[in-house]
């Protein structure tokens, strides 16, 4: 039997927007590096967007995008992943948005990952 650890990267963010084709970090806080130890999977993604405009994420792995996660304008978005992939140690992700630019909004996000 495997020991599995759940691990979270979530919180509620102000953002403005420097366009579609621009995605910055979200928070330097939901930057996460898998343990030299472990690998890890993404579980699921939650993510609600106060903003009167579409907006998406961007999960990148080592610097590259992994996964896009648009979020509808005054909605929200839960992504079960069903296709997951193993990270392997001391992989970093880090979570980016993009919307549309000078337009500001909150983001409340959740990403589950679980550690093995």
């Amino acid at each position: 039997m495997m020991d599995s650890t759940p691990r979270f990267l979530n919180g509620v963010f102000e953002f403005e927007g420097r366009g579609l084709s621009r995605p910055t970090e979200v928070d330097p806080a939901l930057a996460y590096t898998v343990p030299s130890d472990k690998r890890t999977q993404l579980i699921y993604l939650r993510a609600g967007n106060s903003l009167d405009e579409m907006v998406y994420l961007v999960l990148t792995k080592n610097g590259a995008p992994m996964r896009y996660f648009p979020v509808g304008a005054q909605a929200g978005v839960h992504v079960p992943l069903a296709v997951v992939e193993d990270l392997f140690p001391d992989t970093k992700l880090e979570v980016f948005l993009a919307a549309p630019e000078g337009k500001g909004g909150t983001l409340v996000l959740d990403i589950g990952l679980i550690e093995i």
